[in-house]
């Protein structure tokens, strides 16, 4: 039987087991008034993530440092943050760290209450478009400096033919070091709050245009 053309055989996650590995998890959360639709979709989703990192582990090997966006600390007091930001993103760092992982503090204190502080300003309805420029050059370079922040982190904490797991939204603009292989944990259930969000965008938009 002929070979089908163009068909591209992903390979085995076993033959990755040499250099260095990041298992990147795209972070969700929720809000204290976010709708029950959304939060079985968003707790359906975590379980997901922990068993797709359970996967991987048991076929590359367990997690030995841990990053998390928003988090300026390590140890114990870098867990602690965790849980007060995001408990299912706790409940995984935590597996891991059971596991003798460690997490490594990502962000510098400074740039990331420098970008926080510039993103608040943009959100500010501004007159004078002189004064909007300043605040977007602002948050754009301290952005910048941020994103080179965290790269240079992971490239020093995880050593050659380490694992390490960073949780972070997907829009971000960090480059990875390019020795670094990064295996993209998407479960099923992200596709579906990604649906959920652009259908209740939509009914919210015809909302408007109809009141």
């Amino acid at each position: 039987m002929a070979e089908e053309l163009g068909k591209i055989e992903k390979p085995p996650v076993e033959n990755f087991k040499h250099g260095r590995k990041l298992f990147f998890v795209p972070v969700i959360y929720h809000g204290e008034s976010s709708e029950e639709e959304y939060l079985v979709k968003f707790n359906k989703y975590w379980e997901q993530v922990m068993k797709q990192i359970e996967e991987l582990a048991t076929k590359l090997g367990d997690v030995k440092k841990v990053y998390h966006e928003l988090i300026a600390a390590a140890g114990e007091e870098g867990v602690k943050a965790v849980k007060e930001l995001n408990n299912p993103s706790y409940v995984l760092v935590e597996a891991c760290v059971a596991k003798k992982g460690e997490l490594e503090a990502l962000e510098d204190a400074d740039l990331l209450t420098d970008y926080m502080d510039w993103s608040r300003c943009m959100l500010i309805g501004l007159q004078s478009p002189r004064v909007a420029n300043i605040i977007y050059d602002a948050y754009v370079e301290v952005g910048k400096k941020r994103n080179e922040h965290i790269s240079r982190k992971i490239d020093e904490t995880l050593k050659e033919d380490e694992i390490g797991m960073v949780l972070m939204r997907e829009n971000h603009h960090v480059q990875f070091p390019a020795d670094i292989q990064v295996f993209y944990v998407a479960p099923p259930a992200l596709d579906e709050i990604k649906r959920w969000l652009r259908e209740q965008e939509g009914k919210s938009g015809r909302e408007k245009e109809g009141g």
